[in-house]
């Protein structure tokens, strides 16, 4: 068994009733887009590029952004867990289980008002608001990108300088991560730095969302604790390099097998910040 599938279900294992929440109950879908994001997460690693499937969810007057492996991670845990509390005995059976892997377990809600990103830090679910871009730059530029016709947009944020493609003949003003705003959707937006590149790849016909909802737990965006972005990033790297030390203060039992785990994914998250290269740089 790989390190991370033993990582994975140490952590299924402690927050197991995370994932008896419901779905989105609420938010009929309106649009569902897949970005391909190519993302250099390390200086260290120059060449190395990591690319990974996120999901964007339009709703009627919200949209919901995660990792494609992080919603399909919720669900395998949810079916695991739920199938261990109906057996009786709570024991949590992992063979002939994948378990999906991700570098982006976020989740970005956005309405014309603001921006609202929510991470889940050990028992926490933390989340702060920002205000949505508005400072677009509309570039008189056109592309095809995929078939599909585009106009060209840039903006300066968080400390990167970006460049868009978005397209009006899709009349919605949503993109992903943090992005909207603008007379269309983002089909493609990219660092000068080419350090992130977010490419819609794949989008589902409008014949087969009627009746559907948001797809997406609630637990990942409801009764979270308000604070800062600073707060939320301290407390995250805290976590991540003291996990151990947490869990066992919450009075989680921990085997030798389990610390072992911990122990070197801290050591991993620790070479990693010397060259962490994050999305917003300030």
């Amino acid at each position: 068994m790989s390190y991370q599938k033993k990582l994975f279900q140490l952590f299924v294992l402690f927050y197991s009733i995370l994932f008896y929440s419901q779905l989105n109950t609420q938010d009929s879908l309106r649009g569902e887009f897949i970005y391909l994001l190519k993302a250099k997460l390390n200086t260290l690693n120059p060449n190395q590029t990591d690319e990974e499937l996120l999901s964007l969810q339009v709703a009627d007057y919200r949209t919901f952004f995660s990792s494609l492996n992080s919603l399909k991670r919720d669900s395998v845990a949810g079916i695991v867990s739920r199938k261990a509390i109906n057996n009786g005995g709570g024991v949590f059976d992992f063979r002939g289980t994948s378990m999906p892997q991700t570098k982006f377990s976020y989740t970005i809600i956005q309405t014309n008002e603001n921006i609202q990103y929510f991470q889940r830090v050990a028992m926490s679910l933390l989340s702060y608001k920002e205000s949505v871009i508005k400072d677009w730059k509309l570039i008189d530029e056109t592309k095809i990108i995929n078939t599909v016709n585009c106009k060209k947009a840039e903006v300066s944020y968080k400390g990167r300088n970006w460049t868009a493609w978005y397209s009006a003949e899709i009349p919605l003003p949503y993109g992903p991560y943090k992005f909207s705003g603008l007379p269309g959707l983002i089909i493609k937006i990219t660092d000068d730095k080419e350090d992130y590149d977010f490419e819609l790849v794949r989008s589902v016909a409008n014949s087969r969302l009627k009746g559907r909802l948001v797809n997406i737990y609630e637990n990942r965006y409801t009764n979270s604790t308000e604070t800062t972005k600073t707060e939320l990033e301290k407390t995250l790297q805290n976590f991540r390099e003291n996990s151990l030390g947490i869990l066992e203060s919450l009075g989680t039992s921990v085997t030798p097998e389990q610390r072992k785990i911990i122990m070197e994914r801290q050591k991993e998250m620790q070479l990693r910040k010397k060259g962490d290269n994050p999305i917003e740089l300030n």
